[in-house]
Protein backbone atom coordinates (compact mmCIF):
# COMPACT_ATOMS: atom_id res chain seq x y z
CA UNK A 1 0.00 0.00 0.00
CA UNK A 2 2.95 2.08 0.78
CA UNK A 3 7.00 2.69 0.63
CA UNK A 4 8.00 0.37 3.92
CA UNK A 5 11.42 2.39 3.72
CA UNK A 6 9.85 5.79 3.90
CA UNK A 7 7.00 4.95 6.72
CA UNK A 8 10.18 4.07 8.58
CA UNK A 9 11.68 6.81 7.83
CA UNK A 10 8.40 8.48 8.74
CA UNK A 11 7.85 6.77 11.69
CA UNK A 12 10.76 6.45 13.28
CA UNK A 13 12.36 10.63 13.79
CA UNK A 14 15.99 11.07 14.14
CA UNK A 15 17.37 10.54 17.17
CA UNK A 16 18.00 14.64 17.26
CA UNK A 17 14.40 15.57 16.45
CA UNK A 18 13.33 12.37 19.33
CA UNK A 19 15.20 14.59 22.07
CA UNK A 20 13.63 17.90 20.46
CA UNK A 21 10.50 16.96 20.91
CA UNK A 22 10.60 15.35 24.10
CA UNK A 23 11.95 18.43 25.13
CA UNK A 24 8.42 20.18 24.29
CA UNK A 25 6.64 17.78 26.69
CA UNK A 26 8.79 17.78 29.21
CA UNK A 27 8.80 22.10 29.44
CA UNK A 28 4.95 21.89 29.06
CA UNK A 29 5.05 19.50 32.06
CA UNK A 30 8.09 20.81 34.12
CA UNK A 31 7.90 24.14 33.31
CA UNK A 32 10.93 25.55 30.82
CA UNK A 33 13.33 26.83 32.85
CA UNK A 34 13.69 23.00 34.41
CA UNK A 35 14.43 21.89 30.65
CA UNK A 36 18.18 21.98 29.08
CA UNK A 37 17.20 21.57 25.66
CA UNK A 38 21.36 20.87 23.79
CA UNK A 39 19.89 19.06 21.64
CA UNK A 40 19.05 20.46 17.86
CA UNK A 41 21.55 22.88 15.80
CA UNK A 42 19.25 25.76 15.97
CA UNK A 43 21.12 29.01 15.70
CA UNK A 44 20.36 31.44 18.25
CA UNK A 45 22.09 34.17 16.67
CA UNK A 46 19.64 37.17 15.45
CA UNK A 47 19.33 37.36 11.70
CA UNK A 48 21.84 40.17 10.68
CA UNK A 49 19.72 43.64 10.29
CA UNK A 50 20.51 43.67 6.31
CA UNK A 51 18.06 40.68 6.02
CA UNK A 52 15.01 42.25 7.51
CA UNK A 53 15.91 45.93 5.67
CA UNK A 54 16.57 43.47 2.39
CA UNK A 55 13.08 42.01 2.68
CA UNK A 56 11.45 44.58 3.38
CA UNK A 57 13.10 46.50 0.26
CA UNK A 58 11.75 43.44 -1.66
CA UNK A 59 8.52 43.43 -0.97
CA UNK A 60 8.02 46.84 -1.25
CA UNK A 61 9.06 47.00 -4.84
CA UNK A 62 6.47 47.40 -7.57
CA UNK A 63 6.48 44.09 -9.15
CA UNK A 64 5.46 41.51 -6.52
CA UNK A 65 4.28 38.81 -9.49
CA UNK A 66 8.01 38.52 -10.27
CA UNK A 67 9.17 38.33 -6.33
CA UNK A 68 6.79 35.74 -5.88
CA UNK A 69 6.76 33.87 -8.56
CA UNK A 70 8.96 31.22 -10.38
CA UNK A 71 12.84 31.64 -10.77
CA UNK A 72 14.54 30.30 -13.23
CA UNK A 73 14.45 26.22 -12.06
CA UNK A 74 18.76 26.62 -11.29
CA UNK A 75 18.49 30.13 -9.53
CA UNK A 76 17.80 33.58 -10.46
CA UNK A 77 20.89 34.61 -12.91
CA UNK A 78 21.73 37.77 -10.89
CA UNK A 79 21.53 35.69 -7.64
CA UNK A 80 23.68 32.95 -9.08
CA UNK A 81 26.39 36.06 -10.51
CA UNK A 82 26.45 37.39 -6.85
CA UNK A 83 27.16 34.16 -5.39
CA UNK A 84 29.75 33.65 -7.97
CA UNK A 85 31.56 37.00 -7.63
CA UNK A 86 31.58 36.11 -3.65
CA UNK A 87 33.48 32.92 -3.97
CA UNK A 88 35.94 34.66 -6.50
CA UNK A 89 36.52 37.68 -4.18
CA UNK A 90 36.44 35.24 -1.31
CA UNK A 91 38.62 31.92 -1.86
CA UNK A 92 40.34 33.18 -5.27
CA UNK A 93 38.57 30.55 -7.50
CA UNK A 94 37.22 31.63 -10.75
CA UNK A 95 33.35 30.62 -9.81
CA UNK A 96 30.88 30.12 -12.91
CA UNK A 97 27.45 31.50 -12.18
CA UNK A 98 26.41 28.60 -14.79
CA UNK A 99 27.90 26.08 -12.56
CA UNK A 100 25.81 27.32 -9.51
CA UNK A 101 22.36 26.00 -8.88
CA UNK A 102 20.59 27.30 -5.65
CA UNK A 103 18.88 24.96 -3.19
CA UNK A 104 16.45 24.59 -0.61
CA UNK A 105 19.03 24.52 1.69
CA UNK A 106 22.37 22.10 2.41
CA UNK A 107 20.31 18.92 2.55
CA UNK A 108 18.88 19.66 -0.62
CA UNK A 109 22.09 19.99 -2.13
CA UNK A 110 23.69 16.84 -0.95
CA UNK A 111 20.71 14.43 -1.83
CA UNK A 112 20.65 16.99 -5.71
CA UNK A 113 24.83 16.17 -5.57
CA UNK A 114 24.74 12.52 -4.54
CA UNK A 115 21.50 11.87 -7.16
CA UNK A 116 23.44 13.88 -10.28
CA UNK A 117 26.71 11.39 -9.46
CA UNK A 118 25.09 8.18 -8.38
CA UNK A 119 25.39 5.61 -10.98
CA UNK A 120 24.86 2.19 -10.83
CA UNK A 121 27.16 -0.15 -8.05
CA UNK A 122 28.33 3.38 -6.52
CA UNK A 123 28.98 3.78 -3.00
CA UNK A 124 30.13 6.88 -0.76
CA UNK A 125 32.42 7.80 1.62
CA UNK A 126 32.30 9.90 4.80
CA UNK A 127 34.42 10.07 7.87
CA UNK A 128 33.04 9.39 11.30
CA UNK A 129 31.73 11.40 13.10
CA UNK A 130 29.42 12.43 10.55
CA UNK A 131 25.87 14.18 10.17
CA UNK A 132 23.68 11.00 10.64
CA UNK A 133 20.98 12.03 7.37
CA UNK A 134 24.13 11.42 4.42
CA UNK A 135 23.18 7.83 5.82
CA UNK A 136 19.39 8.66 4.89
CA UNK A 137 20.36 10.91 1.54
CA UNK A 138 22.96 8.30 0.39
CA UNK A 139 19.96 5.29 0.67
CA UNK A 140 17.29 7.61 -1.02
CA UNK A 141 19.91 7.08 -4.38
CA UNK A 142 20.51 3.44 -4.01
CA UNK A 143 23.91 3.79 -3.23
CA UNK A 144 25.58 2.57 0.16
CA UNK A 145 27.56 4.90 2.75
CA UNK A 146 31.05 3.64 3.99
CA UNK A 147 31.88 5.14 6.59
CA UNK A 148 35.63 5.78 7.90
CA UNK A 149 35.42 5.31 11.86
CA UNK A 150 36.16 8.04 14.05
CA UNK A 151 39.57 8.91 15.41
CA UNK A 152 39.40 9.72 19.50
CA UNK A 153 40.91 13.29 17.79
CA UNK A 154 38.67 13.87 15.13
CA UNK A 155 41.32 14.39 12.74
CA UNK A 156 40.42 12.72 9.42
CA UNK A 157 41.57 8.74 9.46
CA UNK A 158 43.16 8.86 6.40
CA UNK A 159 44.86 5.31 7.01
CA UNK A 160 41.60 3.81 7.47
CA UNK A 161 40.05 5.72 4.36
CA UNK A 162 42.95 4.42 2.01
CA UNK A 163 41.37 1.02 2.51
CA UNK A 164 37.76 2.23 2.30
CA UNK A 165 37.75 3.53 -0.79
CA UNK A 166 37.58 1.31 -3.73
CA UNK A 167 36.79 1.32 -7.55
CA UNK A 168 33.11 1.99 -7.17
CA UNK A 169 33.64 4.60 -4.45
CA UNK A 170 32.00 7.63 -6.66
CA UNK A 171 32.14 10.45 -4.12
CA UNK A 172 33.82 11.32 -0.27
CA UNK A 173 31.82 13.78 1.71
CA UNK A 174 33.66 15.86 4.01
CA UNK A 175 31.96 18.42 6.70
CA UNK A 176 34.41 20.89 8.39
CA UNK A 177 33.91 22.75 10.39
CA UNK A 178 32.24 19.35 11.59
CA UNK A 179 29.00 18.42 12.93
CA UNK A 180 28.94 17.03 15.74
CA UNK A 181 32.56 17.33 16.70
CA UNK A 182 33.29 20.89 15.91
CA UNK A 183 36.62 20.18 14.17
CA UNK A 184 38.41 21.78 11.90
CA UNK A 185 40.46 19.72 9.19
CA UNK A 186 43.74 21.20 8.96
CA UNK A 187 45.50 22.10 5.25
CA UNK A 188 47.82 19.36 5.96
CA UNK A 189 45.13 16.72 6.24
CA UNK A 190 42.95 18.60 3.08
CA UNK A 191 46.31 17.99 1.07
CA UNK A 192 46.73 14.31 1.68
CA UNK A 193 43.46 13.44 1.55
CA UNK A 194 43.47 15.22 -2.07
CA UNK A 195 46.44 13.82 -2.59
CA UNK A 196 44.53 10.12 -1.83
CA UNK A 197 42.12 11.01 -4.10
CA UNK A 198 44.03 11.97 -6.91
CA UNK A 199 46.15 8.30 -6.60
CA UNK A 200 42.73 6.29 -6.25
CA UNK A 201 41.24 8.46 -9.67
CA UNK A 202 43.84 7.83 -11.68
CA UNK A 203 44.38 3.97 -10.33
CA UNK A 204 40.62 3.08 -11.20
CA UNK A 205 40.79 5.34 -14.49
CA UNK A 206 37.64 7.79 -12.99
CA UNK A 207 37.28 10.84 -10.60
CA UNK A 208 36.30 10.22 -7.53
CA UNK A 209 34.44 13.66 -6.21
CA UNK A 210 35.01 15.70 -3.25
CA UNK A 211 31.20 16.72 -1.53
CA UNK A 212 32.49 19.36 0.95
CA UNK A 213 29.04 20.10 3.17
CA UNK A 214 29.92 23.68 4.28
CA UNK A 215 26.96 24.84 6.29
CA UNK A 216 29.54 26.08 9.11
CA UNK A 217 31.75 27.30 6.92
CA UNK A 218 32.32 30.71 8.88
CA UNK A 219 31.53 29.67 12.57
CA UNK A 220 35.23 29.18 13.57
CA UNK A 221 37.47 30.46 16.46
CA UNK A 222 40.53 31.58 17.41
CA UNK A 223 41.61 32.54 13.99
CA UNK A 224 41.26 28.92 12.61
CA UNK A 225 42.00 28.50 8.59
CA UNK A 226 39.21 26.81 7.37
CA UNK A 227 40.98 25.06 3.58
CA UNK A 228 38.50 26.18 0.48
CA UNK A 229 38.22 22.98 -1.29
CA UNK A 230 38.35 24.12 -4.72
CA UNK A 231 41.54 25.22 -3.93
CA UNK A 232 42.80 21.91 -3.26
CA UNK A 233 41.52 19.19 -5.44
CA UNK A 234 39.77 19.93 -8.76
CA UNK A 235 36.60 17.66 -8.73
CA UNK A 236 34.34 19.40 -5.90
CA UNK A 237 31.35 20.35 -5.25
CA UNK A 238 30.85 22.50 -2.57
CA UNK A 239 27.54 22.38 -0.74
CA UNK A 240 26.28 24.92 0.90
CA UNK A 241 23.64 26.57 3.16
CA UNK A 242 22.81 29.89 4.34
CA UNK A 243 20.92 28.72 7.78
CA UNK A 244 23.94 29.25 10.07
CA UNK A 245 26.01 31.83 8.51
CA UNK A 246 23.03 34.61 8.14
CA UNK A 247 21.01 32.35 10.63
CA UNK A 248 18.28 31.59 8.76
CA UNK A 249 17.49 28.10 8.65
CA UNK A 250 13.85 27.99 8.10
CA UNK A 251 13.77 30.56 5.11
CA UNK A 252 16.02 26.80 3.66
CA UNK A 253 18.23 28.10 1.22
CA UNK A 254 21.33 27.45 -0.17
CA UNK A 255 23.08 26.25 -3.21
CA UNK A 256 25.57 23.69 -5.02
CA UNK A 257 28.70 24.99 -6.37
CA UNK A 258 30.49 22.54 -9.40
CA UNK A 259 33.84 23.55 -9.53
CA UNK A 260 35.17 25.11 -12.89
CA UNK A 261 37.85 22.84 -13.02
CA UNK A 262 35.99 19.28 -12.17
CA UNK A 263 35.84 16.42 -15.40
CA UNK A 264 33.28 17.52 -17.70
CA UNK A 265 32.20 20.05 -15.20
CA UNK A 266 29.34 21.67 -17.88
CA UNK A 267 27.84 18.12 -18.16
CA UNK A 268 27.96 17.36 -14.33
CA UNK A 269 26.36 20.48 -14.12
CA UNK A 270 23.97 19.10 -16.42
CA UNK A 271 23.42 16.28 -14.28
CA UNK A 272 22.82 18.46 -11.30
CA UNK A 273 19.85 20.50 -12.55
CA UNK A 274 18.82 16.69 -13.95
CA UNK A 275 18.77 15.68 -10.40
CA UNK A 276 17.16 18.42 -9.30
CA UNK A 277 14.31 18.56 -11.43
CA UNK A 278 13.78 14.91 -10.80
CA UNK A 279 13.44 15.11 -6.84
CA UNK A 280 11.33 18.19 -7.55
CA UNK A 281 13.65 20.87 -5.71
CA UNK A 282 13.32 23.14 -8.64
CA UNK A 283 13.43 27.21 -8.14
CA UNK A 284 14.60 27.72 -4.71
CA UNK A 285 12.23 30.28 -2.52
CA UNK A 286 12.23 33.42 -4.47
CA UNK A 287 12.37 35.61 -1.60
CA UNK A 288 15.56 34.55 0.18
CA UNK A 289 17.00 34.21 -3.53
CA UNK A 290 16.82 38.10 -4.03
CA UNK A 291 17.68 38.91 -0.63
CA UNK A 292 20.94 36.87 -0.88
CA UNK A 293 21.75 39.85 -3.50
CA UNK A 294 22.32 42.42 -0.90
CA UNK A 295 23.53 39.86 1.98
CA UNK A 296 25.69 37.36 0.22
CA UNK A 297 29.04 39.15 1.57
CA UNK A 298 27.65 39.59 5.55
CA UNK A 299 30.18 37.78 7.93
CA UNK A 300 28.88 35.33 10.19
CA UNK A 301 27.66 36.72 14.50
CA UNK A 302 29.96 34.11 15.88
CA UNK A 303 31.12 36.13 19.46
CA UNK A 304 28.07 34.58 20.83
CA UNK A 305 28.88 31.01 20.31
CA UNK A 306 32.08 31.71 20.87
CA UNK A 307 31.54 33.47 24.38
CA UNK A 308 29.33 29.99 25.06
CA UNK A 309 31.92 27.47 23.62
CA UNK A 310 34.26 28.88 26.56
CA UNK A 311 32.06 28.64 29.49
CA UNK A 312 30.63 25.31 28.57
CA UNK A 313 33.90 23.98 27.81
CA UNK A 314 35.79 25.19 31.12
CA UNK A 315 32.66 24.41 33.08
CA UNK A 316 32.53 20.60 31.88
CA UNK A 317 35.73 19.78 32.12
CA UNK A 318 36.31 21.95 35.36
CA UNK A 319 33.48 19.48 36.48
CA UNK A 320 34.90 16.09 35.47
CA UNK A 321 33.66 15.30 31.86
CA UNK A 322 36.14 14.83 29.55
CA UNK A 323 35.24 16.83 26.17
CA UNK A 324 36.62 17.58 22.57
CA UNK A 325 37.48 21.28 22.17
CA UNK A 326 35.50 22.35 19.19
CA UNK A 327 37.22 24.65 16.98
CA UNK A 328 34.19 25.45 14.93
CA UNK A 329 30.57 25.30 14.52
CA UNK A 330 28.69 25.30 17.60
CA UNK A 331 28.71 21.61 19.23
CA UNK A 332 30.82 19.82 21.60
CA UNK A 333 31.40 16.40 21.91
CA UNK A 334 31.57 15.13 25.71
CA UNK A 335 32.82 11.52 26.51
CA UNK A 336 29.89 9.62 28.53
CA UNK A 337 31.10 8.46 31.87
CA UNK A 338 29.72 5.31 31.32
CA UNK A 339 30.43 2.96 28.24
CA UNK A 340 26.54 3.27 26.45
CA UNK A 341 25.66 6.57 25.85
CA UNK A 342 22.46 6.37 25.18
CA UNK A 343 21.94 5.42 28.78
CA UNK A 344 23.90 8.19 29.72
CA UNK A 345 21.58 10.37 27.58
CA UNK A 346 18.43 9.09 29.34
CA UNK A 347 19.76 9.56 32.66
CA UNK A 348 20.78 13.35 31.40
CA UNK A 349 16.65 13.40 31.30
CA UNK A 350 16.61 13.19 35.07
CA UNK A 351 18.59 16.18 35.05
CA UNK A 352 16.35 18.25 32.68
CA UNK A 353 19.69 17.79 30.18
CA UNK A 354 18.86 16.72 26.57
CA UNK A 355 22.09 15.24 25.05
CA UNK A 356 22.26 13.61 21.57
CA UNK A 357 23.71 10.19 22.03
CA UNK A 358 26.81 9.82 19.62
CA UNK A 359 25.74 6.52 17.97
CA UNK A 360 24.35 7.27 15.14
CA UNK A 361 27.38 10.49 14.51
CA UNK A 362 29.43 6.91 14.16
CA UNK A 363 30.71 8.45 17.69
CA UNK A 364 29.98 5.89 20.33
CA UNK A 365 30.75 6.31 23.43
CA UNK A 366 30.17 10.57 23.16
CA UNK A 367 27.02 12.67 23.44
CA UNK A 368 26.47 16.05 21.30
CA UNK A 369 25.75 18.96 23.20
CA UNK A 370 24.75 22.17 20.83
CA UNK A 371 25.49 24.73 22.15
CA UNK A 372 23.78 27.40 19.79
CA UNK A 373 21.10 28.74 23.20
CA UNK A 374 21.06 31.21 25.49
CA UNK A 375 24.35 31.89 27.49
CA UNK A 376 21.93 32.16 30.66
CA UNK A 377 20.30 28.93 29.68
CA UNK A 378 23.98 27.42 29.84
CA UNK A 379 24.67 29.01 33.10
CA UNK A 380 21.28 27.56 34.88
CA UNK A 381 22.36 23.92 33.23
CA UNK A 382 25.67 23.84 34.94
CA UNK A 383 24.12 23.02 38.32
CA UNK A 384 22.59 19.87 36.61
CA UNK A 385 25.74 18.48 34.46
CA UNK A 386 27.60 18.33 38.07
CA UNK A 387 24.86 16.43 39.80
CA UNK A 388 24.37 14.30 36.78
CA UNK A 389 28.56 13.58 37.18
CA UNK A 390 28.31 13.15 40.93
CA UNK A 391 25.54 10.17 40.19
CA UNK A 392 28.82 8.50 38.67
CA UNK A 393 31.28 9.09 41.37
CA UNK A 394 28.91 7.58 43.80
Amino acid sequence: MFNTEMHKLGSNRSVIRELFEFGKQLAAKEGADKVYDFSLGNPSVPAPAEVKTSIIKQIELPNSTALHGYSSAQGDPDVRKAIADHIRTAFGVAADPNLIYLTVGAAAALCVSLRALKEEGDNFVCFAPFFPEYSVFTAATGATLRVVPMQQDCKMNLSAAEKIIDENTKGVIINSPNNPSGAVYSEEEIKKLCALLGAKSSQYGHPIFLISDEPYREIVYDGIFVPYLMNYYDDTIVCYSYSKSLSLPGERIGYIAVSPKATDAQNLYYAVCGAGRALGYVCAPHLFQRILIDCVDLPADVEAYDKNRKLLYSSLTEIGYDCIKPQGAFYLMVKSPEEDANAFSERAKQFGLLLVPGDTFGAPGFVRVSYCVSYDMIVRSLPSFRALFDTYKK
